[in-house]
């Protein structure tokens, strides 16, 4: 079974609820970081939390919401995994495909849950095509090393 690591802030806790519902239905095992109600929170606790399980284990990917979705993926970004924010299914798809992100972003407050649900699903179906994108992948991460 797939684990999926997710987390958001308030602003992205109820499309947070119906992506965990969702990924159980779909037969994922889900790693919920928080948080648990709606209360005000900083996103970058939450954003770290997901990020640190997703390192740890090459198996699992990660989902972060937030109101727009931005706040979460710069923090993951930050914070040493590739992160992608998508708005539509293509992103989902090439992010993954092209780019091995690991953890998708998404934003409640921009992203209907119809289309929330269909880019989650995209991100999760789709495997990373390495060869070419594995050379610019290493690119990337020697260039952060300067």
């Amino acid at each position: 079974m797939k684990t999926i690591v997710i987390g958001s802030d308030h602003g992205g806790f109820h499309l947070k609820q119906a992506c965990i519902k969702a990924l159980g239905e779909w037969g994922y095992e889900v790693l919920d970081q928080g948080p648990d109600c709606l209360d005000s929170c900083d996103y970058p606790v939450y954003a770290a939390k997901v990020v640190d399980l997703v390192k740890a284990d090459d198996a699992k990917l990660g989902v972060l919401i937030c109101g727009t979705g931005q706040g979460m993926t710069m923090t993951a970004n930050r914070l040493g995994v590739r992160a992608a924010l998508c708005t539509n299914e293509y992103h989902a798809r090439m992010a993954r495909e092209h780019n091995d992100a690991r953890v998708l972003c998404l934003g409640e407050r921009v992203t209907g849950l119809g289309v929330a649900l269909g880019i989650l699903k995209a991100f999760l179906e789709t495997g990373f095509g390495g060869e070419r994108h594995q050379r610019r992948i290493d690119l990337i991460d020697s260039l952060a090393k300067k």
